[in-house]
Protein backbone atom coordinates (compact mmCIF):
# COMPACT_ATOMS: atom_id res chain seq x y z
CA UNK A 1 0.00 0.00 0.00
CA UNK A 2 1.24 3.48 -0.85
CA UNK A 3 2.24 5.44 2.25
CA UNK A 4 0.41 8.75 1.80
CA UNK A 5 2.17 10.43 4.71
CA UNK A 6 5.60 9.57 3.33
CA UNK A 7 4.63 11.00 -0.05
CA UNK A 8 3.16 14.15 1.50
CA UNK A 9 6.43 14.69 3.40
CA UNK A 10 8.39 14.41 0.14
CA UNK A 11 5.96 16.82 -1.54
CA UNK A 12 6.58 19.26 1.31
CA UNK A 13 10.32 18.96 0.67
CA UNK A 14 9.74 19.88 -2.97
CA UNK A 15 7.56 22.84 -1.96
CA UNK A 16 10.18 24.16 0.48
CA UNK A 17 12.84 23.96 -2.23
CA UNK A 18 10.51 25.67 -4.69
CA UNK A 19 9.94 28.58 -2.30
CA UNK A 20 13.70 29.16 -2.16
CA UNK A 21 14.05 28.76 -5.92
CA UNK A 22 11.29 31.29 -6.57
CA UNK A 23 13.19 33.83 -4.46
CA UNK A 24 16.30 33.23 -6.56
CA UNK A 25 14.27 33.43 -9.77
CA UNK A 26 13.39 37.04 -8.92
CA UNK A 27 17.03 38.11 -9.12
CA UNK A 28 18.53 39.48 -12.31
CA UNK A 29 20.83 37.10 -14.16
CA UNK A 30 23.90 39.20 -13.37
CA UNK A 31 23.10 39.38 -9.65
CA UNK A 32 22.29 35.67 -9.56
CA UNK A 33 25.51 34.60 -11.28
CA UNK A 34 27.80 37.04 -9.46
CA UNK A 35 27.10 35.52 -6.03
CA UNK A 36 28.06 31.90 -5.37
CA UNK A 37 25.49 31.67 -2.58
CA UNK A 38 22.77 32.16 -5.19
CA UNK A 39 24.13 29.59 -7.62
CA UNK A 40 25.02 27.05 -4.95
CA UNK A 41 21.64 27.42 -3.25
CA UNK A 42 19.85 26.98 -6.58
CA UNK A 43 21.88 23.90 -7.50
CA UNK A 44 21.26 22.31 -4.12
CA UNK A 45 17.53 23.00 -4.10
CA UNK A 46 17.06 21.82 -7.68
CA UNK A 47 18.86 18.60 -6.81
CA UNK A 48 16.82 18.12 -3.62
CA UNK A 49 13.50 18.77 -5.38
CA UNK A 50 14.26 16.36 -8.21
CA UNK A 51 15.53 13.73 -5.79
CA UNK A 52 12.30 14.01 -3.80
CA UNK A 53 10.36 13.52 -7.05
CA UNK A 54 12.40 10.40 -7.76
CA UNK A 55 11.88 9.15 -4.20
CA UNK A 56 8.12 9.56 -4.61
CA UNK A 57 8.25 7.76 -7.94
CA UNK A 58 10.28 4.88 -6.52
CA UNK A 59 7.96 4.53 -3.53
CA UNK A 60 4.83 4.38 -5.69
CA UNK A 61 6.42 1.96 -8.17
CA UNK A 62 7.59 -0.31 -5.36
CA UNK A 63 4.37 -0.26 -3.37
CA UNK A 64 2.19 -0.87 -6.43
CA UNK A 65 4.59 -3.58 -7.60
CA UNK A 66 4.97 -1.96 -11.01
CA UNK A 67 7.79 -2.86 -13.38
CA UNK A 68 11.25 -2.05 -12.07
CA UNK A 69 12.71 1.13 -13.63
CA UNK A 70 16.04 0.75 -15.42
CA UNK A 71 16.92 4.38 -14.68
CA UNK A 72 15.64 7.54 -13.01
CA UNK A 73 14.28 8.65 -16.37
CA UNK A 74 12.42 5.36 -16.67
CA UNK A 75 10.73 5.87 -13.29
CA UNK A 76 8.76 8.80 -14.67
CA UNK A 77 7.86 6.80 -17.77
CA UNK A 78 6.40 4.05 -15.61
CA UNK A 79 4.30 6.53 -13.62
CA UNK A 80 3.07 8.04 -16.87
CA UNK A 81 2.19 4.64 -18.36
CA UNK A 82 0.04 3.97 -15.30
CA UNK A 83 -1.63 7.42 -15.48
CA UNK A 84 -0.10 8.54 -12.18
CA UNK A 85 1.62 11.55 -13.77
CA UNK A 86 0.65 13.47 -16.87
CA UNK A 87 1.72 12.03 -20.20
CA UNK A 88 1.93 15.62 -21.47
CA UNK A 89 4.56 16.49 -18.85
CA UNK A 90 6.58 13.27 -19.23
CA UNK A 91 9.31 14.84 -21.41
CA UNK A 92 9.86 17.57 -18.81
CA UNK A 93 9.99 15.07 -15.95
CA UNK A 94 12.46 12.92 -17.86
CA UNK A 95 14.64 15.94 -18.57
CA UNK A 96 14.57 16.78 -14.86
CA UNK A 97 15.94 13.32 -14.04
CA UNK A 98 18.72 13.82 -16.60
CA UNK A 99 19.44 17.27 -15.18
CA UNK A 100 19.67 15.86 -11.66
CA UNK A 101 22.23 13.34 -12.90
CA UNK A 102 24.24 16.18 -14.42
CA UNK A 103 24.09 18.13 -11.15
CA UNK A 104 25.23 15.10 -9.16
CA UNK A 105 27.80 13.53 -11.49
CA UNK A 106 28.90 16.29 -13.86
CA UNK A 107 28.49 19.23 -11.50
CA UNK A 108 31.62 20.94 -12.79
CA UNK A 109 30.17 20.95 -16.30
CA UNK A 110 26.85 22.68 -15.50
CA UNK A 111 27.03 26.36 -16.35
CA UNK A 112 25.39 28.77 -13.90
CA UNK A 113 23.53 30.39 -16.79
CA UNK A 114 21.82 27.03 -17.37
CA UNK A 115 20.82 26.99 -13.70
CA UNK A 116 19.38 30.48 -14.09
CA UNK A 117 17.48 29.42 -17.21
CA UNK A 118 15.96 26.49 -15.33
CA UNK A 119 14.78 28.92 -12.65
CA UNK A 120 13.24 31.20 -15.24
CA UNK A 121 11.54 28.57 -17.40
CA UNK A 122 10.98 25.32 -15.55
CA UNK A 123 9.81 25.78 -11.95
CA UNK A 124 6.27 25.18 -13.15
CA UNK A 125 7.29 21.61 -14.02
CA UNK A 126 7.88 20.90 -10.33
CA UNK A 127 4.50 22.36 -9.51
CA UNK A 128 2.90 20.16 -12.18
CA UNK A 129 4.46 17.08 -10.61
CA UNK A 130 3.11 18.07 -7.20
CA UNK A 131 -0.35 18.55 -8.72
CA UNK A 132 -0.17 15.15 -10.47
CA UNK A 133 0.80 13.34 -7.28
CA UNK A 134 -1.77 15.13 -5.11
CA UNK A 135 -4.44 14.23 -7.66
CA UNK A 136 -3.26 10.61 -7.63
CA UNK A 137 -3.40 10.50 -3.82
CA UNK A 138 -6.91 11.98 -3.78
CA UNK A 139 -8.11 9.53 -6.43
CA UNK A 140 -6.52 6.64 -4.54
CA UNK A 141 -8.12 7.75 -1.27
CA UNK A 142 -11.56 7.97 -2.91
CA UNK A 143 -11.15 4.52 -4.47
CA UNK A 144 -10.13 3.02 -1.12
CA UNK A 145 -13.35 4.19 0.56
Amino acid sequence: MVNHEKIRNKLKTIQISLEKLHQLKAKSEDVFISDFTNTDTARHNLQIAIQAMLDISSHIISRLRLEFPKSNVDAFSILSEHSIVSKDKLPEYQEMARFRNRLVHMYDDVDNRVIYEVLQKHLGDYESFIKDIVQYLETKRNCDK
